[in-house]
Parts: C-alpha cells; structure tokens; sequence
C-alpha cells in the first residue's frame, strides 16, 4: 500500500481518474461486509454517477437547512436527559444518539429501529469488538436492512418521500438501482451518515476542552474576540478529522509520483488526517485556531467523491458543540487524554467514549 501524506499530493489525487475506487480490481481485497459492497463509495463512473444522483436530492444543502430546528430540539432533549448527571460520556449520551436520530430521520427509520442496538451493530461492521463473531454480526447487519427494506416496500407511496422509501420505488419501479445496490446504500449511509459526525462532535469537543481560550471564543464566554460557529467547525474538521485515511483506491494504470512508479493495481492510501496538518497549506498546523481563515482543509474530500453528508455534519456540528458546551457548563475529562478509547478503525478516528465529570 502506499501511503500518501501531503497536502497537495492528497488533494491532487482525490480528482485523479487514473485512481479507481472498485475493490474488485485487487484479488483478495475484502472491502467491507459481503453483499454490501455496491454502493457509490466503492464505484466508478458511470454508475458512481447514477447512484450518486439517487441519493443526491436528500442532502442538498436548502433540505438539509430545513433540519435546523428538529436538530436544534433533539440536541436540547438529549442534554435534558443528562442534566442532573455528574459524569457524562459525550459520545455515548450525547453525540451517538443525536447524529443516529438525523440521518434515521432522513432515510425514514422507524422509530422502533432507531436504537443502540441498531448502532452498534453497525459500528461493529467497522471496528469489531474483541471476541465478537465477523458472521454473527454480518447475519444481524443484513436482518437489519431486510427489515427496512421489507418495511418501505409494504408502505407503498407513502414510504417514498423519505430517501430510503424513494430508493426503493427507484430499484423496484425503474430499475435505477439493483437489489444489491439499494441494500449496500442503504448500509452505507446508515453507516457514514452518523459516523463521521458523531467524530466530529466528539474529537472536536475534546480539542475544545484541551484548548479552554479557543473554547471560550466559540462560547463568547470570556475575553477572547468571539468566533463565527461555521468557521469554528471547519477547523475543528481540520484539526482533528473525523476521516483520517480516505477510503479505499487503487491505481488503475501505472502513476509517476515525486519519482515513485505507483503501479496498476497497487493500493493507495491517500492520509486526509496528515494533509490537514502540512504546514507548507496551514500555518501552525498543529495548533486549534477557530478563527483560522482560509481554510481549504480536506475532511470531507475533494472532487467527485466529496462527502455527500457535508452539509449535514456541518449544521450538526454548528448546532451541537456550542448547546453542548453551554449546557454542561463548566468540565473537564474524567480521565488523562493520553487514556482515552479510540475506535480501531482504518478510514475513520473517532472516540469509543469520551467520559467528561463536571466540577
């Protein structure tokens, strides 16, 4: 595999055609659980193009503003809950459930599903805990989808106006999208879409408690000249993002790179986590600066496969981490950073929890 770490090389590639995102061209290379590989992540042009745009109209961002207040309600009833709570796990009490709820919301989840357990087995698909069985989490992972699926189908008109509904009438009605394709998409945006944000929320507000003066410029709690939530969320995606290695690309045909001959066929790992912090692009890289403009950063990627789900984890992101901050007043971790879980996860970097005790 080679890995490939600065900025300008990262960015280059992300556009680059000569890089192929089908698995299918290294022998061997198991992308992710069977069955549920045809989505638009794992797909080239065309039909990356056909699927991207069956998905698409949902996370527009003028639809995605539309979300503001039921984030808005659900971050404040998910604070309520943990009020009174002396310790609190950020991920588990606060950021997995709110980011779950807005793209269940979005797909057209039932509520019934719309748990823990549902989350978890899906995580586990990712980041597998140990002594868990591969299979046993496979067979869970696709009774999960056959009952969504099974669910829209029966709703019939009424299931199409949410995107889960409106895929499936695309796979039965026009033949837009095959039976594999609807379930890997479904997978895949069950997935990425709480995932990423729900890292964005919780590496972003360790970042906030580890650096208390840029904490109090997002708050406006203290004498530092205050920061627009928007550009403060884009360094946090900086800093510390939520998608350290973009996910999976080989070369298509041989690629000449500072002298190096990238072979057909060779994996390319392109490092989003080490492009945001080259210092030839970001002054100071390793330093969090919530006022820091320009800010070309490359978390969500660039090109053609940008992240569908910016737009979302953005709002949610701008909601959230200034309610949070507010809401649980004054913090501090309940343990060393240097101690704290992290998910085993190649592609993403998130929290497995980050326990914080109020003073």
């Amino acid at each position: 595999m080679w890995q490939i770490s600065r900025y300008e090389d990262v960015r280059a590639l992300l556009t680059d055609e000569r890089l192929s995102k089908d698995p299918g061209r290294v022998p061997g290379y198991v992308a992710g659980p069977s069955g549920l590989n045809r989505h638009l992540v794992h797909a080239d042009p065309p039909d990356h193009t056909r699927l991207r745009t069956l998905v698409n109209t949902a996370f527009v961002p003028r639809r995605i503003a539309q979300l503001e207040p039921f984030i808005t309600d659900t971050a404040h009833l998910l604070l309520d809950r943990i009020e009174t709570q002396v310790h609190v796990d950020v991920i588990g009490d606060f950021a997995a459930p709110l980011t779950f709820r807005m793209i269940c919301a979005i797909l057209g989840v039932p509520a019934e599903l719309d748990t823990a357990e549902t989350r978890d087995t899906l995580m586990a698909t990712i980041a597998p805990a140990p002594g868990l069985d591969p299979a046993r989490v496979e067979d869970a992972l696709h009774a999960l989808l056959d009952r969504l699926v099974t669910t829209k189908r029966k709703g019939g008109e009424e299931s199409g106006v949410d995107l889960l509904g409106a895929l499936v009438r695309a796979s039965d009605e026009s033949a837009a999208m095959s039976e594999e394709e609807l379930r890997s998409t479904a997978y895949l945006l069950l997935l990425v879409g709480h995932d990423t944000t729900m890292n964005l929320i919780g590496n972003g507000t360790l970042a906030l408690l580890r650096n208390p003066t840029e904490a109090a410029r997002l708050t406006g709690t203290a004498a530092p000249e205050p920061v627009a939530t928007a550009t403060a969320v884009e360094e946090l995606l900086r800093y510390d993002s939520p998608v350290r290695d973009a996910t999976f690309r080989c070369a298509a045909e041989s690629i000449v790179l500072d002298g190096q001959v990238i072979a057909e066929g060779d994996i390319v790992s392109l490092l989003i986590g080490s492009a945001n912090r080259d210092g030839h692009r970001f002054p100071e890289p390793d330093r969090l600066d919530l006022g820091r403009t320009p800010n070309d950063h490359l978390a969500f990627g660039y090109g053609p496969h940008f992240c569908i789900g910016a737009a979302l984890a953005r709002l949610e992101g701008a909601v959230a981490l200034p309610l949070l901050l507010q809401r649980l007043g004054s913090v501090a971790l309940a343990k060393p950073a240097d101690e704290l879980p992290w998910r085993p996860a190649r592609v993403m970097r998130g929290l497995a929890a980050l326990p914080v005790v109020r003073n």
